[in-house]
C-alpha cells in the first residue's frame, strides 16, 4: 500500500487530455483516503473507530453531535455554510491517537471546545479541532464535518476528504432534504467504496414519520444500503440547545454498543477497510488509464512539433539544392562575376587578378567574387529564416488545435507562444551562414594543396573558388522552370567545369557533398534548438527513476495490493 501511495502521489496529470479533470479529482481523493484512512488503519487495526457525521446543509449535524455528547462541543450558525470547521470529539483514553496525526495527518490540530468564528465566515477551515469529552466512550470518536453541498467549494472538498477517512459514516438528512441529489451522490460514492453507513433522518414532523421513513428506506434499498441502520429524530423543541434525550437514545445506545464490543467495532472497521481496498480495483485502473492518456497526449504534442520542423527542414533542404537560390541578386552577381571577364582573365593571369582587386579596393568596391559570396549568404540566410518561421507557426497552429496544446500555450510566457521568431534569430542565422562559408573556403584551401590546384587556385582566388563551389552546391535546376531553369543549368555546368579544371571531377563531387552536408547539419542543429524552446513547454518526462509514471506501474502496484489482501484474508479466515 505504501508503494501504491508513492505512485499515486507521484502521478502528474498536467496535460488537458480527455477526462483529465475527473482524473485529477480521483487522484486527489484517492491520495487523501490513502493518507487519511487506509494506511493509518492498516498500521493499526485496533485504533479507535472514527464516525463522521456528514450530510447536507442545515441537516442538524452539529446539534446531533452535541446531543449525542451531551454538551456544546461544536457550533453551527444561521448563515450558510452552517458547519464552518470540523470538530472531532473523543475520549480522554484516545487523545494521544488523534493528537499524533495518525488519522488525517494533513490537517493541523487545535484543541478546546470553543472556536471563534473565522474572519471570513465563508472560508473553509484549514485544521481539525479536537475536543476531549470525559463521558465519550473509549474506542469511538465523532467528527462533525462540513456540509457536502456547501456553497464554499473548499468546504465541500474537505467534507469529501473527511468522509474518506471514516470507519463509519452517519449520513444525516431531514424530512425536507432527504431526496436532495448532492448528498446522495456522495452517499453512493461512499457505498461504492464500501464505507459502513448508518442513516439519521432528522427533524421529521411526527405525523409524517411513518411515510417519510418508508420512502427513505426504499431509496436506501435502491442505493444498495438496505442493511444500513436507520434512526429517526422527530421534530421537537430543543432543551438547552440539545435534542431531547429520548430522541437520540436509540442512536446513542447503538454507538455505545459498537464502542464497548471489540467484535462489533472490528466488524465495522473491517467492512469499511475491505470495501476501501476492493474499490482500488476500479479506482486505480482509472488513474492508470489517465496516466496512459497523458503519455499519449504528450507523444502527440511532440509528434506535432517534430512534424512541423521536419517538414520545414525537408523543404529547406530541397530549396538549398534545387536552384531556387540562382535568381535575383545571386544571378546578377554571378553574371557580373562571369560577364566582366574576371573569371576567365584570372584563370590566365594571376597578375590580372591582383590588379583588378587593387583597383576595386581603390574604388571602394568589393571584388565580384566577394559580392557573389555575399549574395549567396543573404539568399541562404533568407531561406533558413523563412523555414524556421514556417516551422514555428506550423507547430503553434498544430498545438492550438489540441485542447492540451492550447492550454500549454495559454499558460506559457508571451514570448514562448509568440509565432514570431525570437529577437536576434536572423543575426544568428547570418553568423551561421558566414561560419559555413568560412568552412567552404577552408575545404577549398585544403583541396588546393596539389601543384595543379595551387596554380589554378592562385588564379581564381580562394574566395572565388569558394563562391563557385557554393554555386555547385545550390545549382540544381529542379525547382525552376522556363528561362530560369536554363540559366541555372548553364550556371551549374560552367561552375562545375571551372572547379573540375582546378580539382578534378571526383574531388568536386566530394567537395560539394561535404559542403552541403555541413550546411545541412548546421541548419538542422539550429532548428533543433528552436524546436527545443517549444519542447521545454511540455512537462518534463524525466529519465531513469524520475521518468514519468506509466499506467502499467499503477496497475502492477494495485495488483500487488490485491494479492497481499487475499493473503491477509486467508490468514485470518
Amino acid at each position: 500500500m505504501e508503494r501504491l501511495r508513492a505512485l499515486v502521489g507521484g502521478l502528474e496529470l498536467p496535460l488537458d487530455a480527455a477526462g483529465v479533470d475527473r482524473a485529477r479529482t480521483e487522484r486527489d481523493q484517492l491520495l487523501a483516503q490513502l493518507d487519511d484512512y487506509l494506511l493509518p488503519r492498516l498500521r493499526r487495526l485496533d485504533a479507535p473507530l472514527l464516525a463522521v457525521v456528514g450530510g447536507s446543509t442545515g441537516a442538524g449535524k452539529s446539534t446531533l453531535v452535541n446531543s449525542l455528547v451531551g454538551s456544546h462541543v461544536t457550533t453551527s450558525g444561521v448563515l450558510r455554510p452552517t458547519t464552518r470547521y470540523p470538530v472531532l470529539v473523543h475520549s480522554p483514553a484516545d487523545a494521544q491517537h488523534f493528537l499524533s496525526g495518525a488519522v488525517l495527518p494533513g490537517l493541523a490540530r487545535t484543541t478546546g471546545a470553543e472556536v471563534p468564528d473565522p474572519a471570513h465566515p465563508g472560508s473553509a477551515a484549514k485544521g481539525l479541532r479536537l475536543v476531549e469529552v470525559p463521558d465519550q466512550p473509549a474506542g469511538l470518536a465523532l467528527l462533525d464535518a462540513p456540509d457536502v453541498d456547501s456553497v464554499v467549494e473548499a468546504n465541500r472538498d474537505l467534507a469529501v476528504q473527511l468522509l474518506g477517512a471514516a470507519d463509519l459514516w452517519l449520513f444525516t438528512t431531514t424530512a425536507s432534504r432527504y431526496a436532495d441529489a448532492v448528498p446522495w451522490e456522495v452517499l453512493r460514492t461512499a457505498t461504492e467504496r464500501g464505507t459502513a453507513v448508518a442513516v439519521v433522518l432528522d427533524r421529521i414532523p411526527p405525523d409524517a414519520l411513518v411515510e417519510v421513513r418508508a420512502d427513505l428506506s426504499r431509496m436506501l434499498a435502491d442505493a444498495g444500503l438496505k442493511s444500513a441502520p436507520l434512526f429517526t429524530v422527530a421534530e421537537s423543541a430543543l432543551e438547552g440547545g440539545l435534542l431531547p434525550a429520548q430522541q437520540t437514545a436509540p442512536l446513542r445506545r447503538w454507538l455505545a454498543g459498537i464502542s464497548a464490543d471489540a467484535r462489533s467495532r472490528d466488524v465495522v472497521v473491517r467492512r469499511t477497510l475491505s470495501g476501501a481496498l476492493a474499490s482500488l480495483a476500479t479506482r486505480v485502473p482509472r488513474l492508470a488509464d489517465a496516466a496512459d492518456a497523458q503519455a499519449a497526449e504528450d507523444s502527440s504534442l511532440r509528434a506535432d512539433l517534430h512534424g512541423a520542423y521536419a517538414d520545414a527542414t525537408e523543404s529547406l533542404q530541397e530549396h538549398l539544392s534545387d536552384g531556387t537560390l540562382l535568381r535575383g541578386e545571386v544571378l546578377a552577381r554571378w553574371q557580373e562575376f562571369v560577364g566582366t571577364g574576371e573569371l576567365f582573365a584570372s584563370l590566365q593571369a594571376g597578375v590580372g587578378r591582383v590588379r583588378d582587386r587593387i583597383a576595386a579596393a581603390v574604388r571602394r568596391k568589393a571584388p565580384p567574387a566577394d559580392r557573389l559570396g555575399e549574395a549567396l549568404a543573404t539568399g541562404v540566410a533568407a531561406l533558413v529564416v523563412d523555414a524556421a518561421g514556417r516551422a514555428r507557426q506550423s507547430a503553434l497552429l498544430r498545438w492550438r488545435a489540441r485542447p492540451s496544446g492550447a492550454a500549454l500555450l495559454a499558460a506559457a510566457p508571451p514570448a514562448a507562444s509568440d509565432p514570431q521568431l525570437r529577437p536576434g534569430f536572423t543575426a544568428e542565422v547570418e553568423r551561421l551562414v558566414r561560419d559555413w562559408q568560412q568552412h567552404v573556403l577552408d575545404l577549398v584551401r585544403a583541396q588546393g594543396e596539389g601543384k595543379r590546384s595551387r596554380a589554378l587556385l592562385y588564379s581564381l582566388g580562394v574566395s572565388g573558388a569558394g563562391a563557385v563551389l557554393m554555386l555547385v552546391v545550390f545549382a540544381a535546376s529542379a525547382g525552376l522552370t522556363g528561362a530560369e531553369a536554363g540559366i541555372a543549368a548553364l550556371t551549374a555546368a560552367l561552375a562545375q567545369r571551372v572547379l573540375e579544371a582546378a580539382f578534378g571531377d571526383q574531388a568536386v563531387r566530394t567537395l560539394a557533398a561535404a559542403a552541403r552536408a555541413d550546411l545541412v547539419a548546421r541548419v538542422e542543429d539550429l532548428l533543433e534548438r528552436e524546436q527545443a524552446s517549444l519542447v521545454r513547454l511540455l512537462p518534463d518526462r524525466g529519465a531513469g527513476d524520475e521518468a514519468a509514471l506509466t499506467g502499467s506501474q499503477l496497475r502492477q502496484a494495485a495488483a500487488e495490493v490485491a494479492r497481499a489482501g487475499d493473503v491477509g484474508r486467508g490468514s485470518t479466515a
